[in-house]
């Protein structure tokens, strides 16, 4: 039965609870939480006592008398604090008010009635006036005892905690004083908000309020990558900090966040000096906070962007005070414009001077040029006095009225104000014009170049120029953490290098899940240079047609899983990889609002690859790619828990694994699109049973011309500056794509074909002379193989449809029996076509490439 009225009642401030039913033998009586264990567990209240010791894994205490001096108090009254705000309205409107979060911080409230009532008691008020939360103050006059008169009455609190993360101090915000005293601190102040910096802390910012440094930490996108510290106001960097900041051993800069007035930037300059002068080797940079704004203000009048914003804005403070000191007339001028002119630095604030007025344009202004809709702040310069509204400039009425409604509060003349706003609408019209309308041709590109420096550039060309090249990039690509798959990884990597030529080159990842091939993907991915990768996991219908035109100009796609996509963008992605680029016609809305028809087109080249569990996908998509199949033999799987067992072990540094993959980026930096010829083009044939032979022929001698680039360095060059394909990069394009040359003739897919030759090696030990007509159930495959439910399915189903197995008999209750029926010679088929090839190369060995292209 469902009872809609619990008896039960927990009250969250006092940790009571209290049983409403006549029926329950503990009805009229408060229950604290040993009491609740002990008639819960129908024990004595010593048993409670242990059970619940045994439940928190540490010592009880009671809830307002400590057992400890000092830190103890400090942290039980801190927790009735926290608990205060859930029962305080004003604390909560309060701490609204200031834009924070009491569920996400650690805030409490003091309406200093701690010590009245049934709490007050001499072992609470003891500890409460030696660390200053009490004084005595005069007789109580009702019953004649000693009175005592609470610290920083009506505040909000913060705790400040020492390098054990133990609450050693607090401090008091005042809710009701902003014109007096309104910080507050306990006597000894000792502690940190909100506490030491964690050991691995690279980057810091020091906040001049505590309510500042919770108002960042708020902020997942700042916590995330920024470790936060408050000083206690401008005269507030203590020894403390300075301990703290000295113990962060990979500390690499430290950011000043102090608030936009006079007092916080000479703070800046003496804090900055100091830390300069024990930390040399750490960078230091200062936010620029509007005038007469901190970052709790920010956060009140600001999306949460703002801060994102300002920290890719942070400028280095010493490299900013030593440009050319400003004439003495400029000095004045520092912080606010010259009377006349707009300022821009900060986008989202806006600010324009008058003799008597600024004017600031909050938020920024809109792109659509048929408005101009402003949030705007008047300021008086003499008062400080502060008029806001929200309109239109475009609309005079509207700029009628608000001069009217401000002139009337500000006391200022209203045909002023009128010149003052159509003056602004005019500087609006050119600073869009200039800065927010220009063209944004392949910005959206994120090129961003990485320039290599002399070390960097000379180890990499003398790997270049060195001999067994291939085979000592093999070498690195297996140091830098890629197991086996020794023809796999170089192969992906060749593919994916050829995203700098005009001809590029895509491999499509085939394996079971749980194969390892997203990892190998995405560590190939890793060794090259990543400002020219493009990593997705979920491509949407149009999301390909929507990036900018240029984005995609020489760069590698990646996509982890090729069989989510929808039809739509399948199509998308194959057409880029074809063509090269995608055109389409769409409606296009104008900057100044209006719709028409127009053509969107992204332009490549790309080189790609993606991955899939699917045995058959799309056969245009097979045909343009090259097929590659991970290697899911116990061997391999024998490799890699032996190297997983080695990094959890500690003998495989990660660090160097990473400085191999930098390096491998540093190769394919130094390598030059050059174009390439190729004089045995023609005298080297594919096997002419191989699918879809022409579009592979093509891919073939794209790979070549890749092995002769990677080898430019010591490749020759004819009299137009191409280089000249050697023999022995046809030998190297064979050994490398032979696997994938085989797939395309086998009618098997690479998974489908490796799961055959396991099952017929199975067959051949388990039946030996018999194995050809032997009978066997799915059941005696999965035990066999070792291979899941779904994979043996999967794979029988598409045998079958292949007529290479039979289903014999059974009954779908107790299952079927299942026969190979085609024993096709699998090593015969690939001996075959290396024979082939081999063939070939080696009557090419006879001729020279000089008498080659002269006889061509």
């Amino acid at each position: 039965m469902m009872i809609k009225t619990p008896s039960l009642q927990v009250y969250y401030k006092t940790h009571t609870c209290y049983c409403f039913s006549s029926n329950c033998k503990t009805h009229g009586k408060a229950l604290d939480v040993i009491d609740f264990v002990m008639h819960k567990e129908s024990c004595s209240k010593h048993e409670a006592i242990e059970k619940c010791k045994q439940l928190i894994g540490a010592p009880v205490y009671q809830t307002y008398v400590p057992s400890l001096p000092g830190m103890s108090i400090l942290g039980n009254m801190f927790t009735y604090f926290r608990n205060v705000v859930h029962n305080s309205k004003p604390a909560r409107e309060y701490i609204q008010s200031r834009g924070l979060d009491a569920t996400r911080l650690e805030i409490g409230y003091n309406t200093a009635q701690f010590h009245h009532g049934n709490r007050k008691d001499e072992s609470l008020i003891r500890p409460c006036v030696e660390v200053g939360l009490l004084s005595p103050w005069g007789t109580n006059t009702r019953e004649g005892g000693q009175a005592y008169k609470p610290f920083a009455k009506y505040c909000i609190v913060f705790a400040l905690r020492d390098h054990s993360n133990q609450v050693s101090g607090l401090y008091f915000r005042s809710t009701i004083n902003d014109d007096e005293q309104k910080h507050f601190y306990l006597k000894d102040r000792r502690g940190l908000y909100p506490g030491y910096p964690t050991p691995e802390t690279q980057r810091l910012i020091l906040t001049e309020a505590i309510i500042d440094a919770a108002t960042l930490l708020q902020q997942s996108a700042i916590t995330k990558d920024y470790s936060v510290l408050s000083c206690y106001g401008t005269n507030g960097f203590t020894q403390e900090h300075q301990h703290a900041i000295k113990s962060l051993s990979g500390l690499q800069e430290i950011i000043f966040a102090f608030d936009g007035d006079d007092a916080g930037n000479k703070a800046v300059s003496k804090y900055a000096a100091q830390l300069r002068e024990e930390l040399p080797h750490i960078v230091i940079s200062t936010l620029n906070l509007p005038a007469g704004e901190d970052i709790n203000s920010m956060a009140l009048s600001h999306e949460p962007d703002i801060f994102v914003h300002l920290l890719s804005e942070r400028k280095d403070f010493f490299l900013s005070s030593e440009k050319v000191t400003p004439e003495p007339a400029m000095v004045a001028t520092e912080k606010r414009p010259l009377p006349g002119g707009l300022d821009a630095t900060n986008p989202y604030k806006l600010c324009y001077s008058t003799e008597r007025v600024f004017y600031y344009v909050q938020g920024g202004i809109s792109k659509q040029l048929d408005s101009m809709k402003v949030t705007l702040v008047v300021e008086r310069k003499d008062n400080s006095q502060k008029s806001r509204n929200k309109l239109d400039l475009y609309e005079d009425k509207q700029v009628e009225k608000v001069s009217r409604e401000v002139s009337e509060k500000l006391l200022l003349d209203k045909s002023l104000l009128e010149w003052d706003l159509y003056r602004l609408t005019d500087l609006l019209d050119e600073y869009r014009e200039k800065e927010l309308i220009k063209p944004v041709e392949g910005s959206g590109a994120a090129t961003g170049v990485y320039l290599l420096t002399l070390q960097e550039r000379t180890a990499a060309e003398t790997f270049l120029k060195g001999s067994d090249l291939i085979k000592r990039l093999n070498e690195l690509l297996g140091d830098a953490g890629i197991v086996g798959e020794e023809m796999n990884r170089l192969f992906l990597l060749l593919i994916a290098i050829s995203y700098k030529m005009p001809e590029t080159l895509h491999a499509l990842i085939q394996g079971s899940s749980g194969s390892g091939k997203t990892r190998l993907l995405k560590q190939i991915s890793d060794c090259i240079p990543q400002e020219k990768v493009t990593k997705l996991t979920r491509v949407s219908d149009k999301v390909l047609y929507n990036y900018p035109e240029h984005y995609f100009i020489n760069r590698l796609l990646c996509l982890e899983d090729i069989d989510g996509l929808s039809e739509e963008a399948e199509f998308a992605f194959r057409e880029l990889q074809s063509n090269g680029e995608l055109n389409s016609a769409t409606s296009i809305k104008l900057d100044n609002g209006q719709i028409t028809s127009g053509q969107k087109t992204v332009k490549g080249p790309i080189a790609s690859l993606a991955c899939t569990t699917r045995g058959e996908i799309y056969e245009d998509n097979m045909s343009r790619v090259f097929l590659l199949a991970v290697d899911e033999s116990g061997d391999q799987t024998s490799r890699i828990i032996g190297y997983q067992n080695s990094k959890a072990s500690g003998e495989i540094d990660s660090k160097k694994e990473q400085d191999t993959k930098q390096f491998i980026q540093n190769l394919v930096r130094c390598l030059q699109a050059c174009p390439v010829i190729n004089p045995y083009a023609s005298k080297l044939q594919l096997p002419p049973d191989a699918h879809k032979i022409r579009r592979l022929n093509d891919l073939f001698l794209n790979f070549v011309k890749m092995i002769t680039l990677v080898h430019q360095y010591q490749r020759k060059k004819d009299s137009k500056g191409r280089l000249i394909t050697e023999i022995s990069d046809l030998e190297t394009a064979v050994a490398i794509m032979f696997d994938s040359i085989v797939l395309k003739v086998d009618e098997l897919d690479g998974s489908l074909r490796q799961f055959l030759e396991q099952l017929k090696a199975w067959l051949r030990k388990e039946y030996r002379e018999n194995y050809k007509t032997a009978v066997f159930s799915l059941r005696e495959v999965r035990q066999g193989l070792r291979c899941s439910k779904m994979q043996v399915f999967r794979c029988f189903n598409d045998l079958r449809r292949l007529e290479y197995v039979r289903q014999q008999g059974g009954h779908a209750n107790r299952g079927f029996t299942y026969q190979v029926i085609y024993w096709d010679n699998y090593e015969a088929l690939r001996a075959r076509v290396k024979q082939h090839l081999q063939t070939q190369i080696d009557l090419l060995r006879n001729v020279t490439p000089a008498a080659l292209m002269l006889h061509q």
